[in-house]
């Protein structure tokens, strides 16, 4: 590799040879292994990515870039840093090596930092999670979509104005490699379109918004799907009602109901237990959910945003039942998490290019009831349909909620009203004891939920 020669990387597409990607990645750890007690891993992305925005029919954004990025961590005797470069000349990879080394020297000792241990590594090429669309989309393409989209918007009577509609997708391949001898990549590619609608006129104005995420381009809404939602929520919205303050039953819409799973992550996340630091530190075993709820972690999961067939560390991923049957019955790990814990990564490590690995889920979800949401609507005299939340008001310690939202009134069993300006408050633990799924859960973004139902939390109207 000459010194002032770039590394060789044949493309095919967004692809670069493995030999090649191999002999980068290879030169990084065979210098780690001229070393006594220093452990390394490499991680290298590269891809594409584009993305078009359509407002009032006019184009407003148009990108594209491709992309690549390697990130070296070291670990000397359980110190551990990481750096990241672009720049792959063997003189910059040499200077890489050197600084990351030097920071590794100086960095605070962690008894727990490591490497995986071996027989934990992804060794085979396990199922199909097809994950991968090789469909380009031109920058015509994207601008056709986004404004299809955006027309729609438009189309909805009292829709006064349209805040953009964006279409965009991105391929990629993320390899790994350890000083152990593991080798393995993987590519992935996301398409997304989104729409923003407002309805109403001078003080009277709502704005709403619909979108959707796929591993594949055919799995995506349609425009039209996607704009007209947009719009008729943002109309439903028009003219709201203040609530009442009273304690009442909440149902919670699917694109917000995903948030108390968002808040269980947190709580069940290893660094958080392993500090002592969430409101269910002490919970592991114990019922927390009625006994007919089940909520899933699923990185294996066939076309999940979220699937991969090895975590940040290279350990084999499975699916994991977090909550079987009610009850708590595993944290989320990674290996240094775990060996703090005396237990066993889950295979649930996310790395960055600059940080070393931390436990996070991949495709959680709660899977769907029996009931339909209107079967849970349908016995509730006067209650609260969510569908916004804003701010982040939950103490992770405590498990203490309040959040500011918008919504619906519901009245007789039927949903009425827009109501704005509320706030819904209780504690996490009750909460989850309460909640009822619906059987209405689609998978459509990395947290999935169906509609739930909690029966009594407090509502103030402001």
């Amino acid at each position: 590799m000459g010194d002032n020669n770039r590394f060789n990387g044949t493309r095919r597409g967004t692809e670069m040879k493995d030999d090649s990607t191999q002999e980068l990645i290879g030169f990084l750890l065979d210098r780690a292994t001229q070393y006594k007690n220093l452990e390394a891993d490499c991680l290298f992305v590269h891809g594409i990515s584009s993305s078009a925005t359509v407002r009032l029919g006019e184009v407003e954004d148009l990108t594209s870039a491709e992309f690549a990025a390697l990130g070296l961590r070291l670990i000397l005797e359980h110190r551990q840093a990481c750096v990241s470069i672009s720049d792959f000349r063997k003189s910059s990879l040499e200077a890489l090596f050197d600084r990351v080394l030097s920071m590794a020297k100086a960095a605070p000792k962690d008894a727990y930092a490591g490497l995986a241990e071996p027989n934990r590594l992804y060794n085979d090429a396990g199922p199909d999670l097809d994950i991968v669309d090789q469909t380009d989309l031109t920058a015509g393409k994207l601008i056709e979509l986004a404004g299809q989209a955006d027309a729609a918007v438009l189309s909805i009577e009292n829709v006064t104005n349209s805040g953009g509609a964006s279409m965009s997708y991105g391929r990629s391949t993320r390899y790994m490699a350890t000083s152990h001898g593991f080798f393995e990549s993987y590519g992935s590619s996301t398409y997304s379109l989104s729409a923003t609608a407002v309805a109403g006129h001078d003080r009277s104005m709502e704005r709403d918004y619909d979108y959707c995420s796929a591993r594949h381009f055919c799995d995506l809404d349609t425009p039209l799907q996607i704009g007209t939602t947009a719009g008729e929520r943002a109309v439903a919205r028009l003219n709201p009602k203040k609530a009442p303050t009273i304690k009442l039953p909440v149902i919670y819409a699917p694109r917000v109901a995903s948030g108390l799973l968002g808040h269980l992550a947190t709580g069940i996340n290893g660094r958080a237990i392993s500090r002592a630091t969430s409101f269910l530190n002490d919970k592991m075993g114990d019922r927390l959910f009625p006994e007919q709820v089940q909520i899933i972690d699923d990185p294996r999961r066939p076309r999940g945003l979220c699937s991969r067939p090895f975590d940040g560390e290279g350990v084999a991923t499975s699916p994991l039942k977090i909550i079987d049957s009610g009850h708590l019955r595993s944290w989320i790990l990674d290996c240094t998490t775990a060996r703090q814990l005396g237990l066993q990564s889950t295979g649930h490590a996310s790395r960055g290019l600059t940080s070393p690995p931390f436990p996070g889920t991949t495709n959680l979800y709660l899977a769907a009831g029996k009931a339909s949401p209107d079967d849970l609507i349908s016995d509730i005299s006067e209650g609260v349909y969510l569908t916004e939340l804003i701010g982040m008001g939950v103490n992770t310690l405590t498990g203490d909620y309040s959040r500011g939202a918008a919504g619906f009134l519901i009245k007789n069993g039927k949903i009425g009203h827009p109501v704005t300006g509320l706030t819904v408050a209780g504690n996490l633990i009750d909460m989850f004891a309460q909640l009822t799924p619906a059987s209405d859960l689609e998978f459509r973004y990395g947290i999935n939920s169906p509609t739930v139902r909690i029966d009594s939390m407090m509502i103030a109207g402001s």
